[in-house]
């Protein structure tokens, strides 16, 4: 059978190999192709950025802002619409030969190099390139592997870096690290211990990425505090805003005050609940439904239109009957439905959102009653002295990070059985969606401190290591790995893969990994992590509770 596209980023992949027809996540092999192809021209302008900015050369803000958009909008689930990757194609190619001209003018020298020399004068020859330029036009499985893991770094990290920039917090030196890093691996030639190397640094990149981030959100709406979410529904008609982009949020909720209609998050929108600036907002109603991938029997009975700030699209059946209510923004994309631009002062107009929503029904209920975050650092740091109490006296024996993304695979219910399953003594702290296979649990408190304590988003998995940090600190601790903490961390797509080697340059050790191990990494290169970091897969409950020493 023809191989028409090869595609292994995400955990869904086909197999645990690799999709090699048609995504599992719904992309197509010509979508696959486009941003392979995109990707190919991000590195070849990576690598005359790079060059520029070593000597001394000045890197337009705008070539900063294509690459950081360009790694984003090839996140899983995140844009579907081949059109608008072409687009980005095109560009990339005159912001290339734009940056060439400037080294050539500056008498800086470029590495003879095809993605610095390529051109494609017809679409027949940009998609004749596009079949050569994938994942196996590398053909060491040992370096592959080891790029692949840099490259989906790097894409979590520009999806951070773009939230915070949406927000006034830009740091150059994360543009220039992601430039440096794709260029070295593209025309470095790298050796297994330089790239193994390179993936650690990308992981302090991250941590770094994620405190800007952290710092965007906090300063812009306030620290996260105990929050009891609503998961009911209201009469008025609603909006359903689904990702991670606060800033849009923020417009949605100031354009639609006043005009009776309500706004509901879903996914790993939910925390946007925990920040003080939203809760003045009185119709921001509540939290719709469950994870990603749960929308597509959601978003049905929501009956009003739904914006995707972010990557978490998973397409709608032919027949859907939202289809012609869903609105694209920023990065994301999808084949016929309205895309929401910005303007110079990079705000959007949601008035066609907000109209559509007033001719919609309210939203039909699916659950009632409410569910407990706002568990980031700050938040958690102001109950330190009860939660050290409670460690000191047993009541709290440990904590299990159970952070990360959720997914459709049957075998992620273990999850779910593993939060039931822990000791009553035991904490688990969470981030991401990943949180929805127990989060809605009556797993109880100890001492008043409750057994779930969410941190919000993905990103906020940095809250989780600030809150382990600074308990080392308390405890008096050498080593990160003395804390009574053990991590058992779901993943999905890129943005787990930055948090994973946050952790790991964080010196954080017997991670385990799961519903599986990443299909992206080789046999050599996934032996490394197990000798060097730890990293497991998941297997029963019984036997990894064992394992945890979670046994009672």
């Amino acid at each position: 059978m023809e191989q028409k596209m090869f595609c292994f980023q995400c955990q869904e992949a086909a197999q645990g190999k690799g999709c090699i027809l048609k995504g599992v996540c719904g992309k197509t092999a010509p979508t696959s192709a486009a941003m392979d192809l995109l990707l190919y021209v991000v590195k070849g302008v990576s690598v005359a950025a790079d060059a520029l900015r070593t000597n001394g050369q000045p890197v337009d803000k705008d070539v900063n802002r294509f690459v950081t958009d360009a790694l984003f909008s090839t996140i899983t689930n995140a844009n579907f619409d081949e059109a608008s990757i072409w687009q980005r194609v095109q560009r990339g190619l005159l912001m290339r030969d734009s940056l060439v001209q400037q080294a050539t003018k500056a008498g800086v020298s470029l590495p003879q190099a095809d993605v610095l020399t390529w051109h494609g004068a017809s679409d027949e020859e940009l998609k004749a390139k596009a079949t050569t330029v994938g994942v196996t036009s590398e053909t060491d499985p040992d370096k592959r592997s080891l790029k692949e893991l840099v490259l989906y770094g790097l894409k979590g990290m520009a999806a951070y870096h773009d939230h915070a920039i949406r927000l006034g917090y830009e740091d150059e030196s994360i543009h220039a690290f992601l430039q440096r890093a794709l260029n070295q691996t593209t025309v470095g030639n790298l050796s297994v211990a330089e790239l193994t190397a390179l993936a650690l640094e990308t992981g302090a990149v991250g941590v770094q990425v994620m405190a800007l981030l952290d710092r965007a959100h906090t300063e812009s709406y306030g620290h996260p505090e105990i929050t009891e979410v609503n998961i009911g529904v209201r009469q008025n008609p609603g909006i359903l805003i689904s990702g991670h982009d606060l800033h849009d949020l923020e417009e949605l909720l100031r354009q639609t005050e006043g005009t009776g209609v309500d706004v509901y998050t879903h996914g790993e929108m939910l925390p946007a609940h925990y920040y003080p600036a939203f809760k003045k907002y009185a119709h921001f109603a509540g939290n719709y439904g469950n994870a990603w991938w749960k929308q597509r029997e959601e978003f049905a009975t929501f009956n009003g239109p739904i914006v995707f700030t972010t990557n978490c699209i998973v397409p709608p059946a032919a027949d859907a009957p939202y289809r012609d209510k869903i609105f694209t923004a920023n990065a994301t994309g999808y084949p016929g439905c309205r895309h929401l631009t910005e303007d110079a002062d990079g705000r959007k107009d949601f008035s066609e959102v907000i109209a559509l929503a007033k001719s919609c029904p309210s939203p039909t209920q699916i659950e009632t009653g409410s569910i407990v975050g706002g568990f980031a650092h700050n938040q958690v740091l102001q109950l330190a002295d009860k939660v050290v109490e409670a460690v000191k006296s047993g009541a709290i024996r440990k904590f299990v990070v159970m952070a990360g993304c959720d997914g459709r695979m049957k075998s992620r219910n273990y999850y779910t059985d593993f939060a039931r399953a822990l000791p009553q003594d035991c904490v688990i702290l969470t981030a991401g969606c990943a949180k929805y296979k127990y989060n809605k649990l009556d797993l109880g408190n100890i001492g008043g401190i409750p057994r779930v304590l969410d941190a919000g988003q993905c990103n906020d998995s940095y809250s989780l290591a600030v809150i382990a940090l600074k308990l080392k600190e308390v405890f008096a601790l050498e080593d990160i790995n003395e804390l009574p903490i053990v991590y058992n961390i779901a993943w999905y797509e890129q943005k787990a893969v930055i948090v994973l080697l946050a952790l790991l340059h964080l010196g954080v050790k017997h991670i385990h990994l799961g519903p599986t191990l990443p299909a992206f990494l080789s046999p050599n290169v996934a032996q490394v992590l197990v000798e060097q970091f730890g990293i497991g897969g998941i297997n029963t409950v019984d036997e990894d509770l064992k394992a945890f020493g979670l046994t009672c």
